[in-house]
């Protein structure tokens, strides 16, 4: 099968989405880190499909999303610089490989970046319910985060679909 390795620059879209997603991943850490001394030793540590918190725990579980959002960040850098290696039609060839690799590199890089957008405003709000600003997530955010994921890939697809 027809798989080059081609070095294709960042388009300008992928550049703002990890300028977005990134600063505002490391907002968060920062947010957290500041608010660490106000915080009660037990924080929310997780929530059920409406929002509610349904488990506390310890305020150093207020780690573990930034690091999955670190990993994730990592893992899913490492496949957008290999585009060759993501799967295709087999109507790949020399004409199309640019537009399959590009696209399939912006999907990749959407969801990697609203991934860490989720993390982080769940961690944001993990603070401010142990804070007592707040209580719950609220009711959207499930339905947000499934869209928000699903949306890049679907468009990704119908992208693919057009790609002669």
């Amino acid at each position: 099968m027809y798989r080059p390795i081609l070095k294709l620059p960042k388009t300008k879209s992928e550049k703002i989405w990890n300028y977005i997603g990134g600063g505002i991943f490391v907002v968060s850490i920062i947010y957290i880190i500041f608010a660490w001394f106000e915080l009660p030793n037990e924080i929310p540590a997780h929530f059920n499909g409406v929002g509610e918190v349904d488990r506390w725990g310890s305020k150093v579980e207020l780690f573990i999303l930034p690091f999955i959002g670190l990993f994730l960040w990592i893992v899913m850098g490492l496949l957008e610089r290999a585009p060759h290696m993501h799967n295709y039609p087999a109507r790949l060839n020399e004409n199309n490989v640019e537009a399959f690799y590009l696209n399939s590199r912006k999907i990749l890089n959407e969801v990697k970046n609203l991934c860490l957008i989720f993390f982080a405003f769940i961690s944001f709000q993990m603070v401010r319910i142990g804070l007592g600003e707040t209580n719950s997530l609220g009711w959207w955010v499930l339905p947000v985060i499934l869209l928000g994921t699903a949306i890049p890939i679907i468009k990704g697809i119908i992208a693919t679909a057009k790609i002669k």
